[in-house]
C-alpha cells in the first residue's frame, strides 16, 4: 500500500499511457462503423465493388472526388435515403474531406440498416496525401464554330 502511495504519479502515468496506446483501436470501429484508411479504402473497393458515397457540398465535389463516387451532400443525406436503399446490403465507403461528416452520415446509413457501412478515415485530405488519383467536375467546354472568312473578289 506504502508502495501506491509513493508512486501514485507514476502509476497514474502508466495507466494514461496505456489508455491512450489503446484509445485508436477503440475509435478505430466507433458506433459498429470501422474506419479505413485510405489503402484499406482501395481494396475494398477493388474486392467488394464498394459503392463510394461522397458526402461533401457541391463545391467541395467540384473540386475533387473518388473516381466513381456517389455524391450527396450531408444535410440532403436523410432526404435520399430511399434512393440509396439499393445498396443497403452492398459494401458502402463514406468520405468527406476530413472525415467528420462522413462519421455523421455513416451514423445516419447505420441507423438506416446498411449492413457494410466503411468511413475514410481521415476523408479526402488522406486519399490524396497518399497520392491516389482524384476526378475533377468540370463543365463541358463549348465548341465554337466560326465560318471560315470569305474571299474578298478584286
Amino acid at each position: 500500500m506504502e508502495f501506491i502511495k509513493n508512486n501514485i504519479l507514476l502509476i497514474g502515468l502508466v495507466l494514461g499511457s496505456g489508455i491512450m496506446l489503446l484509445l485508436p483501436s477503440i475509435k478505430k470501429s466507433a458506433n459498429g462503423v470501422p474506419n479505413l484508411s485510405p489503402a484499406e479504402a482501395v481494396t475494398l473497393i477493388n474486392r467488394s465493388n464498394a459503392v463510394v458515397l461522397d458526402v461533401r457540398d457541391a463545391a467541395e465535389f467540384a473540386t475533387g472526388h473518388i473516381a466513381e463516387a456517389k455524391h450527396i451532400a450531408l444535410d440532403d443525406l436523410p432526404a435520399k435515403l430511399n434512393d440509396l436503399k439499393k445498396y443497403q446490403n452492398k459494401a458502402v465507403l463514406v468520405n468527406c474531406q476530413r472525415g467528420m461528416r462522413s462519421a455523421k452520415a455513416c451514423e445516419m446509413l447505420r441507423k438506416a440498416e446498411f449492413t457494410q457501412v466503411h468511413n475514410l478515415q481521415g476523408g479526402l485530405d488522406a486519399w490524396v496525401n497518399a497520392k491516389l488519383p482524384v476526378v475533377t467536375s468540370q463543365a463541358p467546354a463549348k465548341k465554337t464554330t466560326s465560318k471560315p472568312a470569305e474571299k474578298a473578289e478584286s
